[in-house]
């Protein structure tokens, strides 16, 4: 993890320059030395308790026994380390057991338990139900469920799919009904009974906590105890799976959630993965069935405030993706290094009397290298960028906080999908670097590819990322958010220009900016939005790259401002990989963007029987 180590303290203190937070209140307690002794321990702990046991959970996945789910010790073991390190309550006040730090801390040292096993771990999910608790819950709810959570007594799940209605929340059919006289009145929250379906719920049964808490989309009955149709109708609710009282402590009552059945994924398969029934009746709670559940927040607000969820865990799942690319690449740069096969060419060809070199002599292998670097190097500054946004939205001034979280709103979308298709690649790379055996079990690269290829539908499609960009982000307050992007990226322009080094990459990062931004009036042009999204996805990949090659050129000015010569090989290979967004990467956005800038409609108007 040395490398992943080094390029994070580089992001971190050479680039973002984290330590200037400790000016402000809420961090006044903090210092560079706090914030290394946090990556210090969260690196030992994901190298001693997740790191060996990677593969071991990709090939002993959960069962049900019949009475309960089993998951190897390992997996307890890791669970209890981490929740042991305070890390759950990271960046929470002191008041609710937290260390208050700063978030982009936080999401940089919890980089390293992905990278080191992803699917062993699910407490992202956890923090991610408390946050949403924290925002939309009542004073109880906030300390009974919140803080049992961020102290890791129970655990948190996000249960919104449903099997008919996959990401299509406005057909959701779970109901939720008032739970007899007095139900309004409960010190839980308004309680009610919930009966329904969902699907892929992560960790949504499991015996690694006394508790788990579910955070529940449903829909209360009008008057005619019809469901409301679309969004508007759906409230949130808590619904533990073992009941609690106003004091968090378990009553001994079994809640009506029954699990139906465990899915087997392609890769995560560390974590349990379920089909939940609530209100079936196999747990009958007070002499009837229905699980109940307490209302979050007021009804019909459900979506708003399970969104306060939804975006960081879009920001932990672009993590995720980012540390599985970077994991593929320091195994396949580790292999390149020691694997000898064949022999370079020279003038006269190669000569058979030399001995084989190392694969990484070899030019095709270093430009998969170098794809995997700036691929994976890139995203991880565009995630820390935006947690640094979190802080910034959180802590600064109030004109500032509010740039920060305009800018974060535009950039969201980015940070998700952006590394869940690109470090995706940088595995395929890897794989590849490694020839036949990267497609065994005896190396770690298919597993890292089978592990990724789940976060490009983790937390909403690309198709649902690049509709959110193209048909809300970047329209939002009348482009106030695309015009505060465009600013950010000038300046960044503006300070490469004074590097002679720089100065054709910042042109022509101009050149891309300005192509974004007039496709983006050329596919609302007509003001349809048929039209307009029929090509989001191709959008946002352009979109996409334009901002990884901002984030690189950003990067490469924080490189030459500290280290002019390059005389450490660590900048040497920022620059690097810079230099191969540039010329490899960024020339590709013409081809996505035109289809989005003359609005085509080859696969719209594809009519479903010509297939």
């Amino acid at each position: 993890m040395s490398h992943l180590r080094t390029t994070a303290d580089f992001l971190l203190h050479d680039w973002l320059d984290v330590s200037k937070l400790t000016t402000r209140e809420r961090f006044a307690d903090h210092s560079r030395e706090t914030f290394d002794a946090v990556l210090d321990t969260c690196e030992r702990i994901a190298r001693e308790k997740f790191a060996p046991f990677n593969r071991t959970v990709d090939v002993q996945e959960p069962h049900f026994d019949g009475e309960r789910v089993v998951l190897p010790q390992c997996t307890h073991d890791a669970r209890l380390a981490y929740a042991e390190s305070g890390m759950l309550s990271a960046a929470q006040d002191y008041e609710l057991g937290g260390m208050q730090l700063p978030y982009v801390v936080e999401a940089a040292a919890n980089g390293f338990f992905s990278s080191a096993s992803v699917s062993i771990n699910t407490s992202m999910l956890t923090s991610a139900n408390a946050n949403a608790i924290l925002v939309a819950g009542s004073p109880v709810q906030r300390q009974v469920f919140a803080a049992n959570e961020f102290n890791g007594r129970w655990a948190g799940t996000m249960a919104l799919s449903e099997p008919q209605a996959g990401s299509s929340l406005s057909d959701i059919a779970t109901r939720a009904e008032p739970d007899g006289e007095g139900f309004e009145s409960d010190a839980l929250g308004a309680r009610y009974r919930l009966r329904g379906n969902k699907m892929w719920i992560s960790a949504g049964e499991h015996e690694l906590t006394e508790n788990i808490v579910h955070l529940v989309l449903a829909k209360i009955p009008d008057e005619q105890g019809k469901l409301v149709a679309g969004v508007k109708g759906i409230s949130l609710f808590i619904v533990p799976k073992r009941l609690v009282n106003e004091q968090g402590e378990l009553t001994g009552e079994r809640n009506d959630v029954a699990l139906a059945g465990l899915n087997h994924k392609l890769g995560w398969r560390g974590t349990t993965n379920t089909l939940l029934n609530f209100g079936e009746g196999k747990y009958p709670v007070r002499g009837r069935a229905g699980a109940i559940g307490y209302l979050v927040g007021q009804p019909g607000e459900g979506l708003k405030n399970m969104f306060h969820m939804m975006n960081e865990a879009r920001i932990a799942i672009g993590m995720a993706a980012t540390m599985l690319g970077l994991a593929g690449y320091c195994a396949s740069l580790d292999y390149a290094k020691t694997r000898t096969q064949g022999r370079p060419v020279g003038q006269g060809g190669k000569d058979a009397s030399q001995s084989p070199v190392p694969i990484i002599e070899h030019a095709d292998v270093k430009r998969m290298l170098l794809a995997q670097k700036a691929y994976g190097e890139g995203a991880l500054a565009l995630n820390l960028y935006c947690a640094r946004l979190v802080d910034e939205g959180r802590t600064a001034p109030k004109d500032e906080a509010e740039r920060a979280r305009l800018l974060l709103e535009v950039l969201t979308p980015i940070a998700k999908s952006w590394p869940s298709e690109w470090c995706l690649e940088a595995n395929s790379l890897a794989i590849q670097v490694h020839g036949g055996y990267g497609y065994t079990r005896d190396f770690p690269v298919e597993q890292y590819w089978r592990d990724n290829r789940l976060n490009m539908i983790h937390e909403g499609t690309h198709g649902i990322q690049a509709a959110d960009l193209l048909g809300r982000k970047v329209r939002m307050q009348g482009g106030a958010g695309l015009k505060l992007l465009a600013e950010t990226v000038n300046a960044t322009i503006q300070k490469a220009m004074a590097h002679a080094a720089l100065a054709g990459h910042a042109n022509a990062l101009a050149r891309a900016l300005a192509e974004v931004g007039s496709v983006t009036k050329a596919a609302w042009a007509h003001e349809n939005p048929h039209e307009a999204l029929a090509n989001a996805v191709p959008y946002m990949q352009g979109f996409g790259h334009m901002v990884i090659a901002w984030i690189w050129l950003d990067v490469a000015c924080s490189v030459l401002e500290k280290d002019a010569s390059l005389a450490d090989p660590q900048n040497a290979g920022r620059m690097s990989a810079m230099r191969y967004f540039f010329g490899y990467e960024l020339p590709k956005i013409g081809a996505w963007l035109e289809v989005a800038r003359t609005r085509d409609m080859t696969c719209a108007d594809m009519a479903v029987d010509a297939f």
